[in-house]
């Protein structure tokens, strides 16, 4: 459904769906999926993305916005921050929860970085404060289609140092342990695992885990290097992620 018949958002939810649906369209055009209550935002993102080439659905309601893109062929989720009756960050957890892969752009109100740490730990790929501007954005859009395109060519699973990560289901085991961890720390693991025994500078890490020059909180990879370390280090096992000083990190086993 493009939104340009708005007379379709007050049809039934089976209704809806049927209309979000894209119809024979060419696989190259992508088809993008806007999940906000705030018309005006979310019409004029449609307006300017159907302009770069995007096919694009909005949904004002975080409901049925959920239910839509477990329907549909989705590329790309972009999810406002309160849409109704399900919020931002409950649209990006349900949606990991289900194993839904695809990248979803979070839209948090302010300049805050708690928001977007929340945001990213909930399950977003990538966050983006309002107000933004349109070519910021736009290039937002294209890194997360790329990294999705890229990923799609991996391995689906990988292993080293005793642990196996699936891409696919996101699934995280060391040895028969199952490691439950958000998207934002199964991203850095994956770079990590892709780059076994090499040492990673914090600005690569920044780069192509977050994807781009992170605004928020300085200590960031710190912050989740501690996280996935009290999670593979649950049982005292030995550790796996070391500190490479005044460089960055490695991932080894402990020599």
């Amino acid at each position: 459904m493009l939104l340009s018949d708005r007379s379709s958002l007050q049809t039934s939810s089976l209704h809806t769906f049927r209309q979000l649906q894209p119809t024979a369209r060419p696989a190259q055009l992508k088809h993008i999926v806007i999940i906000a209550g705030e018309t005006e935002l979310a019409e004029t993102l449609q307006m300017d993305l159907n302009a770069e080439g995007y096919q694009v659905s909005v949904v004002h309601d975080g409901m049925r916005g959920l239910l839509a893109v477990k329907r549909i062929t989705t590329d790309l989720v972009v999810v406002g921050w309160s849409p109704p009756r399900l919020s931002g960050l409950e649209v990006c957890d349900r949606l990991r929860s289900s194993r839904i892969e695809e990248p979803i752009i979070l839209l948090t109100e302010g300049n805050s970085a708690e928001k977007r740490i929340a945001g990213l730990e909930a399950g977003a790929s990538d966050c983006i404060s309002l107000p933004f501007v349109k070519e910021e954005f736009f290039a937002r859009v294209q890194a997360c289609l790329n990294h999705r395109r890229a990923n799609s060519h991996k391995n689906a699973v990988l292993r080293c140092a005793g642990l196996q990560l699936n891409r696919k289901t996101r699934e995280v085991f060391r040895g028969d342990r199952f490691i439950r961890l958000t998207a934002k720390e199964f991203d850095l693991l994956e770079y990590m695992m892709n780059h076994y025994f090499q040492v990673l500078t914090r600005s690569q890490i920044l780069e192509n885990v977050w994807g781009y020059e992170y605004s928020g909180s300085s200590n960031i990879i710190e912050v989740y290097i501690r996280y996935l370390r009290k999670k593979l280090e649950l049982e005292h096992e030995k550790r796996l992620i070391h500190t490479i000083r005044s460089v960055g990190y490695i991932l080894r086993d402990d020599l």
